[in-house]
């Protein structure tokens, strides 16, 4: 069975930082391209960032770049999102998720990641 959990989300100001963590199990880590999506209330679900099965590659929105970072630990099956400089647009809940073999220029595909983590809560107050 697998599992994707997210933790680290919460409540902070902006121009904040927080750092969400995903951990998986219940599948082979290494063979998945992960990514962090978000969704706002009212809003459809939208791709944040993705990182490939190796963690040499990396997608980030534009939105994000250069505020937010994404990176995984194979070894300890967790992928990481780094987020500095918050706005309070970067309100949402946000979402872990696995893709198997998901090529770079399909990193922002949302139809192709088939597991997805139950989601953690970040508000930015302004």
């Amino acid at each position: 069975q697998v599992q994707l959990v997210e933790s680290g989300g919460g409540l902070v100001q902006a121009g904040g930082s927080l750092r969400l963590s995903c951990a998986a199990s219940g599948l082979t880590f290494r063979t998945y391209t992960m990514g962090w999506f978000r969704q706002a209330p009212g809003k459809e679900r939208e791709f944040v960032a993705a990182i490939s099965r190796s963690g040499s590659s990396t997608n980030h929105a534009d939105s994000v770049k250069g505020r937010f970072t994404i990176s995984r630990d194979n070894a300890k099956n967790t992928v990481s999102l780094q987020m500095n400089s918050l706005k309070p647009e970067d309100t949402a809940v946000y979402y872990c998720a696995a893709g198997p073999y998901i090529s770079d220029y399909d990193f922002r595909r949302k139809s192709l990641y088939v597991y997805w983590g139950q989601g953690t809560q970040v508000t930015v107050s302004s």
